[in-house]
Parts: C-alpha cells; structure tokens; sequence
C-alpha cells in the first residue's frame, strides 16, 4: 500500500512484489527452490520498471523516482526465516543492486488478514522487523522507520524521500 500511495504522490511508477503474483498462480505451498524463482522475477519486475521509469523520463524534464514494494532483502530474510538458508543468487543480487533509500515499516498497525500472508502472531511479527532493521543497519544505504497510523506512515515516507532528493 505505501508504495503504491508513494508513486501516486510523485506522479511516478512502483514495483508491486512479484511473490503475490506467484502464489497466486502457483499456490500457496512453496519450496526453497520457489523463492528463488519468485525472487528472479521480482528483479525482472524491478528492471521493467526501471525501463519504463527511464523511457517516460527521456521525454520529461524531471526524474522521478521509483518505488519497489520488496527486494532482496526481504527474500534473503524469508528463505533464512522459513528455510534456514538463503540461495547464492539472491545474496549476490543484494551486493550488486543500488537503491537510494529504504522505508522499514514498523509493526505497529494491526495485522491484517489475506489469502497469502502468514505470520499472524505478534512474536513472528517482531522476529521479522528486527531481522528486517538488523540488515538495514549494518548497511549502507540510509533508511528510515515508517510507523504511526496508514496517513502518518505516508507523511513520515514524503518527508524521507524529500529530505533525500532534498
């Protein structure tokens, strides 16, 4: 929802997160080897947007930028999560890629329930950030902590963004 609502506010485009797409069409139950599928596609998804990020600004004056709902991060943290490993080829995507910013989304809205979300439980949920806030630390990139209610988060998130493009 936040990136969706980030693109929205900039005038640009955003990445959905592939896994959806896949667990929709292939089911529920998924392997160690699925997420290295899901995780190819998600980058095929990033570098589509990244074409047309850059095609619709070749005839623009202004860079906009782009918003990715997920990376690899998130499927290094779900294979070690679930799996207790992660696949070389997704720790290799995470030194290679570039992003400017990452907006870290605190647990502190209610759990809300669809057809492909696991981890209900409170305890989950509070492994899952620190893992998340563990990798944002001991990188580079600068990132911020999204939290307060949805219309808080958004306002928390322009002000990152502006404060970046500044």
């Amino acid at each position: 929802m936040l990136s969706e609502k980030m693109a929205a506010h900039y005038g640009t485009i955003w990445v959905k997160e592939y896994a959806r797409e896949y667990l929709l069409t292939h089911g529920k139950n998924y392997s160690f080897e699925n997420l290295l599928d899901i995780a190819r596609g998600q980058i095929r998804e990033e570098e589509a947007g990244i074409r047309t990020l850059q095609s619709q600004q070749a005839v623009g004056p202004n860079q906009k930028p782009l918003f990715i709902d997920t990376d690899m991060y998130v499927m290094k943290v779900w294979c070690e999560f679930v799996f207790d490993k992660c696949h070389h080829w997704i720790l290799n995507r995470i030194a290679e890629r570039h992003y400017d910013l990452y907006l870290l989304c605190n647990i502190d809205v209610p759990w809300v329930e669809d057809e492909l979300r696991e981890y209900p439980d409170l305890e989950s949920r509070r492994k899952l950030y620190h893992y998340y806030k563990d990798l944002l630390v001991n990188q580079h990139v600068p990132w911020v902590e999204i939290s307060g209610d949805y219309e808080e988060r958004v306002q928390k998130a322009i002000a990152a963004v502006d404060a970046l493009t500044g």
